[in-house]
C-alpha cells in the first residue's frame, strides 16, 4: 500500500529550496562566527548542501529523501555551541528574505526557528553534567 501524497507544508519548490540552501551556505562560509566551524567540518560543500536541501525537501515537501540525524551531528561537534543557534537562525532569515518570496520565506523561517529551538535544547542537554538540573529556557 502506498502512502498518500501530502501537499507541501507551504508554497515552495525544490528549486527554491536549492537556491536558499546554496545562498545560505555561501554566507555561512564567509561568516566570522559560523564560517570557521563549518569550514572545519565540511569537506565537500556540494555534498553537504545536497544533504541539507534533502532535509528541507523532506520537512517542507514531504519527499522522504533525507537520511540523517542532525541532532546527533551537532551534539558530536564540541565547537557547536548552543549560543550559535540564534546567529545561525538570524542569518538564515536574512538570506531567506532576500532569496524567496514572502509566502515561502515567512513560514520557512518559522519552521527553521522551531527546529532550531529543539536543536539548541538538545545540544545544551547533551553538554550539561548528568546531575545538573535541566535548562528550561
Amino acid at each position: 500500500m502506498s502512502r498518500p501524497t501530502l501537499p507541501p507544508r507551504f508554497p515552495a519548490t525544490p528549486e527554491q529550496i536549492n537556491a536558499q540552501v546554496s545562498a545560505f551556505y555561501a554566507r555561512v562560509r564567509e561568516d566570522e562566527v559560523l564560517g570557521p566551524i563549518f569550514n572545519k567540518h565540511v569537506q565537500d560543500w556540494p555534498a553537504h548542501e545536497e544533504k541539507i536541501a534533502a532535509f528541507w525537501r523532506n520537512a517542507i515537501l514531504f519527499e522522504r529523501c533525507y537520511d540523517g540525524n542532525p541532532q546527533r551531528v551537532h551534539i558530536e561537534r564540541p565547537d557547536v555551541k548552543p549560543e550559535f543557534f540564534a546567529h545561525w537562525l538570524d542569518l538564515f532569515e536574512e538570506v531567506a528574505t532576500l532569496t524567496l518570496p514572502p509566502e515561502t520565506a515567512t513560514p520557512w523561517v518559522a519552521l527553521a526557528r522551531r527546529i532550531g529551538v529543539g536543536m539548541k535544547a538538545g545540544v545544551q542537554s547533551a553538554r550539561q553534567p548528568k546531575d545538573a538540573p535541566p535548562i528550561l529556557r
